[in-house]
C-alpha cells in the first residue's frame, strides 16, 4: 500500500510543479495517471504483479507522471528505476530536461545516470594501438580493409580529445557522425576489456559502468534492456528482482525484444573466415603456456575440421532458382530432414570452437594479468580474439535455434535462406522467434518488482489486446494488471478536421501515384507547413519528382525525407515557416512518430494510405502462416491492428499542444469503403468530420 511518506512526497512534488511553471493548467489525466502508477507499483492492487499498461494521449505529460508517481516508489523503497525509451530523442529529453526538472520539484535525494551498451563506447587500448606507430602494425591487421588516411587522421584525432580529456569515449558524443566501418575498428567489446587489469580501469566504458551503481534512476533504451535479459539480468542492469521499469514508447519494445532473438549468418563467407582465424590460433597461442593450451587448441582444430567443409557444402546444396526473390523460406520453419541433422552437428561443433577459443582468450588473459608478457603484445591479440569471440557467438545462436526441435505448443521458429548480397555464391542462414510475448514474460514481468508500460499509442482498434498479445501481458481480470486510457487534453472537434475528399483511383491501383500528383497541390494551402506521409519511398520519390518544378514556380519549399538528414529538413522547415513561407515535408514511416512541430509549424496533414504492412519479409509471412494454421484470418489479427496504431501516429503529428489547431487529410478512401475502415476511423481522436461524397 501508498504509504504515508509516498503520498506526502508525490503532493509536494505537484505543488512545487504549480507553484514554479508558468501558465500551468492542472490536468485530471495527470494527476490520475501519477495515482494510478504509485498504486500498482505500491501492490495496491495487486501484492506481486505490479504491473500497468498505460496509454497517455499527446499533452498529457507522460515523462513528467511516471517521474511523480515512481520516483518516490523506487526511493523510498530501495529500489532501482530504470527508464527504457525507444529513441535517443527521448532519452535526451529525459536527461536534459525532464529529470533535472523532477530533482527541482521533489523533496527526495536522488542520482540519475544514463547507461549505454558498451557498442557506444570506444576501446582506449584499442584506439592507443591504431594511434601510436609502435603498435599500429597489430591493430592495423585487424581492420576488414586497409584503413584510409581520413581514417587514421580520425582516429588520432580521437585520441588526443580522449588523452586530454575533452572527449569521453561515447560515440554520441563525438561532435561528427562516425561510419560504422571506422567505429567497428575501435569499439569497446566484452572480450578485450577487462576491468581488472590496470590499463581498463579507466576506459570509457568501465568509467560509465561504474557511476551506474551510483544512480538511483537510469535511463536505457529497450535493446540494453533486453541485452541485459538475454544474459540472465543484473549483469549490465541491476537485477530485476529489485528493479522498477518503465517503458516509455512501449509499443516497441515487442519488436525490439524479437530482433533481439533473432540471429543470422553466412555460410561460404563464415568457412572462408574459419580458415584465417584458424591460421591466426596458431600466432595466438605462441602467448600462452604449451602445456595448458594444447587440449583447446586441439578442440579448436577438431571443430574446425567439421565446420568448413559443412559451411562450405551447405553453401552449395542452394542454387538461385530456389530462392523466390532471393528468399528461400521454410513453411511452418520445418527444415527438411538433412539440413536438421547438419544443423545439430554445426551447433556441437560451434558450441565447442567457441568454449575452446574463450579459454585461449582466458590463459592470454591471464599471462597479462600476472606479468609474463606486455600489455603491447597481448592488447592487440586480445582486442582480434574478441572480435572473433563476438562472431563465434552468433554462429553458436544460429545453429542452437536452427536444431531446435519443433516446438509442441505455441509458434515455430521462421527459418529462411537469403542470397548474400555483395557474395554470388554464398547464402546467409536467418531464424527469428515469431512470437516473442512468452519471453518477455518469463525473463522480466515475472521478475521484477514492478513495470508500467506507457505509450501515446498502446491501443489498436481500441483495444490493448494486440499490444498484450505482442508483449506477454495477461489481460485477464484475476492477473492483476491494470489497463487505463487517457485521451489528449485538446478539443479534437474545436482544433481540428478530418478531411476524406472523394478520389478516383484506389491506391492498390497503377494510377493512384498519378492521382496523388494530381491531387496534392490542391490540398496544400498557401503559408500553410503541409506533412504528406507516403507509404513507400518509390511513389514518395515519384510524386516528389513530378511536383518539384509546380511548387518551385509557385515559391513553396519541398523537402524529401532521405535527400538531407532530418535535422537539417527541419530547421530548413522551421526557417521557412517563421518567414512566413510555404513549407511542405514529403516522408514516410518514421517521420509519422516522434516528430513534434507545435503552432505554426505543422497545420496540415496529409495520409497518402492506410499504413498498411506489406507481408512481404519471411517473419511476418511465417506469422501469418502460422495464424492461419490455426484457423485464424492474419489480415484482421495483424494487419488491421498495426495499421490502426500506425494511423493513430500519423494523426497525431498535427496537435501537439492545447492552442493548434488544423487539417489532417486522409487520400484513402477505404477508410470509408471497407468493412474494417469503420473501426480505423472510430480509433482515431474525435475531429470534426468532412468526407465527400
Amino acid at each position: 500500500m501508498i504509504t504515508a511518506r509516498i503520498q506526502k512526497s508525490i503532493r509536494q512534488s505537484y505543488q512545487n510543479l504549480q507553484a514554479q511553471m508558468e501558465n500551468f493548467t492542472p490536468r485530471r489525466g495527470q494527476n490520475y495517471l501519477v495515482a494510478e502508477i504509485a498504486k500498482t507499483l505500491c501492490g495496491t492492487y495487486h501484492p506481486k504483479n505490479r504491473l500497468l499498461v498505460a496509454e497517455a494521449g499527446t499533452g498529457i505529460g507522460k515523462s513528467l507522471s511516471y517521474l511523480m508517481g515512481a520516483v518516490p516508489v523506487a526511493v523510498l523503497n530501495n529500489k532501482k528505476l530504470i527508464i527504457a525509451t525507444a529513441t535517443v530523442a527521448l532519452q535526451e529529453q529525459l536527461l536534459h530536461k525532464d529529470l533535472p526538472l523532477y530533482r527541482r520539484l521533489t523533496d527526495l535525494d536522488f542520482q540519475f545516470r544514463i547507461a549505454k551498451g558498451r557498442q557506444r563506447y570506444c576501446c582506449a587500448e584499442k584506439l592507443a594501438a591504431i594511434c601510436e606507430p609502435e603498435t599500429s602494425s597489430g591493430q592495423v591487421a585487424l581492420f576488414e580493409s586497409p584503413p584510409t588516411p581520413q581514417d587514421i587522421s580520425l582516429y588520432k584525432e580521437m585520441y588526443s580529445q580522449w588523452v586530454t580529456g575533452k572527449w569521453d569515449g561515447d560515440r554520441d558524443s563525438w561532435p561528427n557522425p562516425v561510419e560504422e566501418q571506422q567505429w567497428r575498428q575501435i569499439v569497446s567489446d566484452k572480450h578485450s576489456c577487462n576491468p581488472s587489469f590496470a590499463m581498463h580501469h579507466h576506459c570509457p566504458f568501465q568509467k560509465a559502468r561504474s557511476t551506474l551503481e551510483q544512480a538511483d534512476v537510469i535511463i536505457a533504451n529497450h535493446s540494453l534492456v533486453m541485452a541485459d535479459a538475454d544474459l540472465g539480468g543484473g549483469i549490465i542492469l541491476p537485477e530485476p528482482e529489485n528493479t522498477i521499469y518503465i517503458f516509455d514508447e512501449a509499443h516497441h519494445l515487442p519488436q525490439v525484444a524479437r530482433d533481439y532473438a533473432a540471429a543470422s549468418s553466412t555460410l561460404k563467407n563464415t568457412a572462408i573466415w574459419l580458415e584465417k582465424f584458424h591460421q591466426s590460433m596458431t600466432k595466438w597461442a605462441q602467448l600462452t603456456d604449451e602445456s595448458r593450451i594444447s587440449r583447446f587448441r586441439d578442440e579448436i582444430a577438431s571443430a574446425i575440421q567439421v565446420l568448413i567443409p559443412t559451411l562450405t557444402q551447405l553453401s552449395q546444396q542452394f542454387t538461385p532458382e530456389q530462392c523466390q526473390d532471393g528468399v528461400l523460406r521454410f513453411e511452418h520453419g520445418e527444415l527438411p530432414e538433412w539440413l536438421f541433422e547438419e544443423s545439430k552437428s554445426l551447433k556441437r561443433a560451434a558450441t565447442k570452437i567457441n568454449q575452446a577459443t574463450a579459454k585461449v582468450a582466458d590463459l592470454i588473459s591471464e599471462r597479462l594479468q600476472e606479468g609474463q608478457i606486455s600489455h603491447r603484445i597481448a592488447s592487440p591479440v586480445l582486442a582480434e580474439l574478441g572480435v572473433s569471440l563476438q562472431r563465434l557467438e552468433n554462429m553458436v545462436q544460429v545453429w542452437t535455434l536452427m536444431a531446435e526441435p519443433p516446438r509442441t505448443s505455441g509458434a515455430p521458429m521462421a527459418r529462411w535462406v537469403t542470397q548474400t548480397e555483395g557474395s554470388p555464391g554464398d547464402y546467409t542462414v536467418h531464424v527469428s522467434p515469431i512470437e516473442i510475448g512468452w519471453k518477455l514474460d518469463q525473463q522480466l514481468w515475472s521478475r521484477c518488482y514492478g513495470t508500467i508500460a506507457v505509450s501515446a499509442t498502446l491501443r489498436a482498434l481500441n483495444s490493448f489486446t494486440f499490444f498484450c498479445h505482442q508483449s506477454g501481458i495477461s489481460s485477464q481480470p484475476d492477473e492483476g494488471t491494470q489497463f487505463i486510457a487517457l485521451a489528449s487534453p485538446f478539443d479534437y472537434n474545436r482544433q481540428g478536421e478530418l478531411y476524406i475528399p472523394r478520389v478516383r483511383q484506389e491506391p492498390q491501383s497503377p494510377h493512384y501515384t498519378r492521382e496523388l500528383i494530381e491531387q496534392l497541390p490542391q490540398l496544400i494551402p498557401e503559408k500553410k507547413a503541409t506533412l504528406v506521409l507516403f507509404s513507400s519511398y518509390w511513389q514518395m520519390n515519384q510524386v516528389a519528382e513530378q511536383l518539384q518544378p509546380d511548387f518551385k514556380k509557385r515559391g513553396w519549399l519541398l523537402q524529401v525525407q532521405g535527400k538531407k538528414s532530418r535535422t537539417e529538413i527541419l530547421n530548413v522547415h522551421r526557417f521557412t515557416v517563421e518567414l512566413q513561407g510555404t513549407s511542405v515535408i514529403f516522408g514516410t514511416g518514421s517521420f509519422s512518430e516522434g516528430l513534434d512541430l507545435p503552432g505554426q509549424l505543422l497545420e496540415n496533414v496529409i495520409i497518402t494510405k492506410i499504413p498498411f504492412s506489406v507481408p512481404t519479409s519471411p517473419i511476418e509471412q511465417a506469422h501469418a502462416e502460422y495464424i492461419l494454421s490455426k484457423g485464424g484470418n492474419p489480415f484482421m489479427q495483424i494487419t488491421v491492428p498495426e495499421a490502426s496504431r500506425k494511423l493513430i501516429q500519423c494523426v497525431g503529428r498535427l496537435l501537439r499542444n492545447e492552442k493548434d489547431s488544423g487539417r489532417v487529410v486522409i487520400l484513402d478512401r477505404r477508410v470509408v469503403t471497407k468493412q474494417y475502415g469503420k473501426a480505423l476511423l472510430d480509433a482515431l481522436p474525435p475531429f470534426k468530420r468532412i468526407i465527400d461524397q
